[in-house]
């Protein structure tokens, strides 16, 4: 009687697709840069503003009877700071409203907001605009200039919080089309409809059926 043979059950296990792998270090890379790019834009965003409300420079005007200590805020200097970071931060949270060209756009725009920031903290820094406007109403001489100017941290400060809106807008631009879009958290994706609740018969003994009935535009007595 011939033996009958038995399949081999030692047969190695298929390769585990590279695929998946690959997919998960890219989830992780695009949460990664997400967060980091809320953290910095947010930030930098922040950031700005306070500086916004400091001390950018001193100076001194001569005035009768000797001279005037006088100093200047961010906002005296230059409002484009501030404002540059409502538009960076409005355009961080707008990135995940919109998609593809949208989210390209509000990227670019953050972008834009930082490199605005940097180049305004650094001007800002050597501005004797709004101290010399100080002086001449000091001095009741419109052609009076500030002496002894002498510039704070804060303009630099502003500087590096255009840097961090800058970065966090780069980041939009190379990580963006990988991050999830507020709108689609909404989205039903296709899901079934919710079945209704059936409809409870109507009564004509009771009184509040009736002017449901009515307000649904329907005819109480069942004439059609």
């Amino acid at each position: 009687m011939t033996a009958v043979p038995h399949p081999r059950t030692d047969a190695p296990p298929a390769p585990a697709s590279p695929a998946a792998p690959a997919s998960a270090r890219a989830q992780r890379g695009a949460r990664r840069s997400l967060a980091a790019a809320l953290v910095l834009g947010a930030a930098g965003a922040a950031l700005a503003l306070l500086c916004s409300r400091q001390t950018w420079a001193h100076g001194t005007a001569t005035v009768v009877g000797g001279t005037l200590p006088l100093s200047v805020k961010g906002g005296d200097v230059t409002g484009a700071p501030a404002a540059l970071a409502i538009v960076g931060l409005a355009s961080l949270f707008a990135v995940f409203a919109v998609r593809r060209a949208g989210r390209v756009f509000v990227a670019a725009l953050l972008a834009l907001s930082g490199v605005g920031t940097v180049v305004a903290g650094v001007l800002g820094a050597r501005d004797h605009g709004a101290l010399d406007d100080k002086a001449a109403e000091a001095s009741g001489h419109a052609a009076a200039t500030v002496h002894a100017f002498s510039a704070t941290a804060w303009p630099w400060v502003s500087t590096g919080a255009g840097a961090l809106l800058l970065v966090a807008g780069v980041l939009a631009l190379l990580h963006g089309r990988r991050w999830p879009a507020m709108s689609g958290r909404y989205e039903r994706g296709g899901a079934a409809p919710r079945p209704r609740a059936p409809r409870r018969a109507l009564d004509p003994d009771r009184p509040e059926d009736l002017w449901k009935a009515i307000d649904r535009g329907e005819d109480p007595t069942g004439e059609r």
